[in-house]
């Protein structure tokens, strides 16, 4: 596993791997402290972020590794005067051992793995994919719900440019016996691509209008921001629907609830008590899932 650029990539095998490595960072991270001392790790983020920089950030720190980059490479680097992804992936792979690159082109990482002599790491490129991400919340799920088969999930939010939402489609829908809801403004519906690829794993999707046509014992919300810096000029109208605790307790006891953050309108803070409000768990997994993923393409383990 030299990159990670796609939830194309992985299958069920590999999954579990990571899965099983993150149980094991989880349970003892001491015993990992020191796997990557004397790497060097390039976070280079075109984008605004919080969690996924500081995450691969401190992944890299906790497992003994140094960390360079830039938070805000699209005006802080050279991309400024008008050096090309190519050429600065090139520059910055003679510095590190690994680079995580978040980027708004949907081609940006398969350009720099195309140009790169050391390992990529993909941390959301466009409206495309985030796979790391993607992976985070499928260790979510799996360690709530107990595995990732014959699961239910209510997607809500913005689907079209959701990009965390599409790359778990990807993952999900590895396993059997899926059965994915999508509520979502008209003009922000999930993309023909994703529904094609649930439909040919023999996985079903259903388009509702109202949250409450999803089953009340449904395993997984998970709930999402408009990613209005996508827009592009499109109208689209308001929030479809805002999870308050009267909305969440209204689903079964054992319904998680889930968002990849930052959150607006789409989730009260009064749901944050809930004990099936999971979302601030699921940005720390994060941290070790990133942390797996940094022994696997450094071949540390």
């Amino acid at each position: 596993m030299k990159n990670i650029i796609s939830c194309e990539q992985f299958n069920i095998n590999e999954l579990e791997e990571i899965f099983s490595l993150t149980d094991s960072i989880i349970k003892c991270p001491s015993d990992f402290s020191s796997l990557l001392k004397g790497r060097l790790i390039a976070t280079l983020f075109y984008e605004p972020s919080t969690r996924s920089r500081l995450s691969f950030e401190a992944a890299a720190l906790r497992l003994g590794a140094s960390v360079l980059g830039t938070e805000n490479a699209l005006a802080a680097s050279s991309a400024y005067k008008g050096e090309s992804l190519s050429d600065t992936i090139r520059i910055v792979a003679g510095y590190a051992d690994a680079i995580v690159l978040r980027h708004f082109e949907n081609d940006s990482a398969v350009i720099a793995q195309s140009v790169s002599e050391v390992p990529v790491i993909n941390a959301g490129s466009g409206s495309a994919e985030h796979p790391t991400q993607a992976l985070l919340d499928a260790y979510t799920i799996y360690k709530h719900k107990g595995g990732l088969k014959n699961l239910s999930v209510l997607l809500m939010g913005d689907l079209k440019y959701g990009r965390t939402i599409h790359s778990l489609l990807k993952l999900l829908s590895l396993y059997d016996g899926l059965v994915i809801y999508g509520l979502s403004d008209a003009e922000l519906s999930l993309p023909e691509e994703y529904v094609e690829l649930l439909e040919n794993k023999k996985l079903v999707y259903r388009k509702i209008n109202s949250i409450f046509e999803a089953p009340q014992k449904i395993d997984v919300i998970y709930q999402t921001r408009m990613q209005k810096e996508r827009f592009e000029g499109e109208n689209v109208s308001k929030l479809i629907c805002t999870i308050d605790n009267n909305l969440l307790n209204y689903f079964d006891t054992e319904t998680i609830l889930l968002h990849p953050l930052p959150r607006n309108q789409e989730i009260l803070p009064e749901v944050d008590a809930n004990k099936r409000s999971l979302y601030f768990m699921q940005a720390r997994y994060g941290m070790y899932v990133r942390m797996a993923l940094f022994c696997k393409v450094l071949e540390v383990l």
